[in-house]
């Protein structure tokens, strides 16, 4: 059985920089699954669908291509918010769980962030992570990447899309977004992310290293 650690937690609160620098510092796969939610949104808008109906969604779900995780076309805040309303649609979640599902058997480990990677997704994962931050951190941090970028947004919008992105995301009916009953906590609201790639690796490491070691992996 592959080694699994779970990384959840709230949008722009680092949860994806800190899941790659787990999975190069262990030698483990990484999977960002926001980016398979991002493709699907993403397919909705080249198809000139409507991301609020269930069905057009469930066609992009369809014809996702994961080879198109790294396109920048999916890593704008308007794509991110496209992404959670398609995650909220049953038969979209139903699609993407079984490809989830089958990385996480990759060997020797994977690190697999989202929302409901320790809830939904792996709930037997090796160690779980939940990452947070206060919304006006969070909203200042994409400010900040997307100023870096040449653009020019209103750090108060990017708090309001923050907020109503998190209200969608922990409210839905499925899989919403919160804390596996096992996760470790980390708030990265006062860390830079040395700062918080330290704390979070002091949280999995304990857990990683007991699996590695453990007679069963032989």
């Amino acid at each position: 059985m592959s080694i699994v650690i779970a990384v959840d937690g709230t949008a722009a609160s680092g949860k994806g920089t800190l899941a790659k620098r787990l999975a190069a510092h262990f030698g483990f796969h990484h999977l960002d699954s926001g980016s398979l939610y991002r493709l699907v949104a993403l397919g909705v808008l080249e198809a000139k669908g409507n991301p609020s109906a269930e069905a057009d969604a469930l066609a992009a779900a369809r014809a996702i291509n994961p080879g198109r995780c790294n396109d920048p076309a999916i890593r704008s805040a308007g794509m991110g918010n496209v992404a959670s309303v398609v995650s909220a649609f049953p038969s979209v979640r139903a699609m993407l769980l079984e490809f989830q599902r089958t990385f996480a058997r990759r060997r020797p480990g994977v690190v697999i962030d989202g929302r409901d990677i320790g809830t939904v997704v792996c709930p037997d994962a090796t160690v779980k992570l939940f990452v947070d931050a206060a919304p006006e951190v969070r909203a200042h941090r994409r400010w900040l990447e997307l100023s870096a970028a040449g653009k020019s947004p209103s750090e108060a919008e990017i708090l309001a899309d923050i907020q109503a992105r998190d209200a969608r995301d922990k409210n839905r009916a499925i899989a919403p977004l919160k804390p596996a009953r096992d996760a470790r906590l980390l708030d990265t609201s006062n860390l830079d992310i040395d700062a918080a790639f330290a704390a979070a690796l002091a949280l999995v490491k304990p857990s990683v290293e007991n699996a590695l070691n453990s007679p069963a992996k032989g």
